[in-house]
């Protein structure tokens, strides 16, 4: 299984384990806090003591005890069956209505008022954000997300020559980055668990630690990209188009 696939995994893991405890607290067993609490105590301190024996028989009494709290939920049990449900439901609606993907023109600096101009991104709580798949003036990215993916392609898009800024500060989510050959690149991702894909070329898996990565050519470059990052639990692309 590669990187990409399981920080995806453990944002699942960590939406439906928050999900599940909240319902579980408000309706059923309030009391059960403590004992994930104490489970999670567990997990964090053989984590942190992980090159001792002792400190991995922590972390996995953590998780065994973890484990064993959430199967004994009332709100886990139903939840197995609402996706089971979700999953048939969203499976016959893509039969009858696939979706298409319509790119919509972008307002451009020109056509606004005061000099103002229409964001390529915009500051989301829940979603997957991308850019038009059609030329459109380009324009700094700077934004803060909860949960979902974010893809920036630059193939479309008329970067004037200079340094081109992307900053994403988000919570779980992956951010896709694709920057034509000509464009020198300039990489700061901060994650607590994570790992970086530069090129094709993937990290080893990162616990709470900060990447950085920048071509040979970045500092004489005419035309180039700074990406700044900052995610919970996430990954970074960055592909050549």
């Amino acid at each position: 299984m590669d990187k990409k696939k399981t920080t995806d995994y453990v944002s699942w893991v960590v939406l439906l384990a928050l999900m599940i405890l909240a319902l579980e607290i408000a309706f059923f067993h309030p009391g059960i806090i403590f004992s994930v609490l104490f489970s999670a105590g567990f997990i964090y301190i053989g984590r942190k003591k992980w090159h001792r024996k002792l400190g991995k028989i922590v972390f996995w009494l953590g998780c065994i005890g973890l484990v064993v709290h959430v199967f004994t939920m009332v709100t886990f049990r139903f939840l197995l069956v609402a996706l089971l449900f979700y999953a048939i439901i969203q499976f016959a609606q893509s039969k009858r209505r696939p979706i298409v993907i319509r790119p919509e023109r972008t307002t451009t600096f020109a056509e606004t008022e005061g000099g103002f101009r229409q964001p390529l991104f915009q500051n989301m709580l829940f979603g997957r954000q991308k850019t038009p798949e059609h030329a459109y003036e380009w324009s700094d990215v700077n934004i803060q997300t909860g949960i979902g993916d974010t893809v920036i392609d630059l193939s479309y898009a008329v970067v004037p020559k200079g340094e081109a800024v992307v900053v994403v500060r988000g919570w779980i989510g992956n951010v896709h980055i694709f920057v034509p050959y000509e464009t020198e690149v300039s990489v700061v991702h901060s994650v607590l668990f994570g790992a970086v894909s530069m090129f094709s070329k993937e990290t080893e898996r990162l616990w709470n630690q900060t990447f950085i990565y920048e071509t040979p050519a970045y500092e004489t470059a005419e035309q180039k990209l700074k990406i700044i990052t900052s995610m919970a639990i996430g990954n970074v692309e960055v592909k050549r188009i």
